[in-house]
């Protein structure tokens, strides 16, 4: 009689005879430190025929004891004899979650139908993703001088639960339910995550203004206090109050425009909170330069995430999911990686780098490049009393001075545009005289403002023009 035809797997490993013995022990170790069950036969070729064995007790006796012997930690696999195409075979069936598993004293992983030896780097990371919800940091009840209810703030806890969209009142008004429900507590204990939304202490962000391109001169310099929520909220107007505004018309109302888009300045403050190592106690900071606004969080990319992986976006590997659950149950973030996405969408040339345990988002500001030549050539002409004195600049929105520059930059844009539809960018930059920073800014302050919008993929397609007005000058 036939029976249902076998294949190795990931989960199942074939051999012909018990002379394979050490082998199939091997592939029982590396199944299981990357599934949590299979199957081991005796008696089946890798083809899948069956010649089968002959089976006595003692056969039984010494593969269990070659299995309890040489496998660590120790497992209790079912061992039995099974008729295939009328041949008597060996089945042993396995499981076990302790990972990593070890035989002859080594580790071994199943990838397709081999078992290939772990490395030390491999070994490290199947014991971290083994131990990685008992060692994460938002999972971990707060410190005894936190971890009392009085220590949270119940006006807080019941702002959040009505922002998102949850009954106060069916949760019998009780700040208990409420972190029940928020999976906030634990054995009845209260979680880090609490502390970081709820709690009367505060955390902080660091922020500073510099006066040139480093850090050697400090304009500005301030540090906040409150809950994760208000510390997202003072980020986001620390850099509003520090960069360039310009401006356009929409029907009679003017609407301000940032030098960089607010939607992925706040994506990344959001994500430098949300995805930050709470284990190092550096802050997260905002570094407002000429050239570029910087947002600096503790800890670098997490579970073997590559900066390159991370640009293609659609990839989510979270630090802290319960912080980030809670991120998204208000609808500050999304549960399918899309915060990556928003951003290059948002603000294309965005740069990210890892220095030094910091994960640093880098925003480049068009205003800087816009006016290099222009402070160049202020530099080497100077004044009369001092050629080489330039005049120092005060920190503050250049609503009103911006406006008319910007304005040009983009009605030029929008002329080449027109002749030349499928453009490039390096182009556009080099005919209209600009920076490929400062075209990018235009051209997303163009698509903001619905004036133009791109068909067809990034490379190979095409601007079209939805309104070639002129932008009215002054004010409604």
């Amino acid at each position: 009689m036939n029976s249902d035809p076998l294949r190795e797997s990931e989960t199942v490993e074939l051999k012909k005879s018990l002379a394979e013995l050490k082998q199939g022990v091997i592939s029982i170790a590396a199944i299981l430190n990357k599934h949590p069950r299979g199957e081991l036969w005796f008696g089946v070729s890798p083809d899948g025929k069956s010649p089968g064995l002959d089976i006595s007790e003692k056969t039984l006796r010494d593969v269990s004891q070659a299995i309890g012997a040489h496998i660590e930690p120790r497992i209790y696999p079912h061992i039995e004899p099974i008729r295939r195409d009328d041949k008597v075979c060996l089945r042993i069936t396995f499981s076990g979650q302790e990972t990593p598993y070890f035989a002859y004293g080594r580790a071994y992983i199943r990838v397709a139908d081999e078992d290939r030896q772990l490395g030390a780097r491999e070994l490290e990371n199947l014991i971290l993703a083994k131990n990685q919800e008992a060692l994460r940091w938002d999972n971990q009840a707060l410190e005894t001088r936190y971890a009392d209810l009085a220590a949270l703030d119940t006006g807080k806890l019941r702002r959040f639960i009505e922002r998102a969209h949850l009954s106060w009142e069916a949760l019998n008004n009780s700040p208990e339910n409420a972190l029940e429900k928020l999976e906030l507590r634990k054995d009845g204990q209260l979680l880090n995550a609490a502390r970081l939304f709820f709690a009367h202490q505060p955390i902080q962000l660091r922020c500073a203004v510099f006066a040139s391109t480093d850090t050697a001169t400090i304009i500005d310099r301030h540090d906040f206090d409150g809950d994760i929520l208000e510390l997202i909220e003072e980020a986001q107007k620390y850099i509003l109050k520090n960069i360039h505004i310009g401006m356009r018309i929409e029907g009679l109302y003017r609407v301000d425009v940032p030098e960089i888009s607010m939607e992925a300045l706040r994506e990344a403050i959001i994500n430098a909170f949300c995805h930050r190592d709470w284990r190092d106690p550096d802050y997260v900071q905002v570094a407002i330069f000429k050239n570029r606004v910087e947002i600096r969080n503790p800890g670098e990319l997490f579970g073997g995430l590559t900066l390159a992986e991370m640009r293609k976006g659609n990839v989510s590997r979270r630090r802290n999911p319960l912080i980030a659950d809670l991120f998204r149950r208000i609808e500050m973030v999304e549960g399918w990686g899309r915060g990556m996405p928003l951003i290059l969408e948002n603000a294309p040339s965005v740069e990210f780098r890892q220095v030094a345990g910091l994960f640093i988002t880098s925003f480049a500001r068009p205003s800087f490049f816009e006016g290099e030549h222009q402070e160049t050539a202020q530099e080497t002409t100077g004044t009369a009393e001092n050629p080489k004195e330039t005049p120092e600049k005060p920190i503050e929105n250049h609503t009103e001075t911006t406006q008319k520059p910007h304005r040009n930059h983009r009605e030029k844009l929008l002329v080449l545009l027109k002749a030349q539809p499928d453009i490039n960018m390096k182009d556009l930059a080099r005919l209209s005289g600009a920076t490929l920073y400062s075209v990018r800014h235009h051209l997303e302050s163009l698509k903001a403002a619905g004036r133009i919008r791109h068909v067809g993929p990034t490379k190979g397609g095409y601007w079209e023009i939805l309104d070639s007005t002129p932008e009215q000058e002054g004010e409604a």
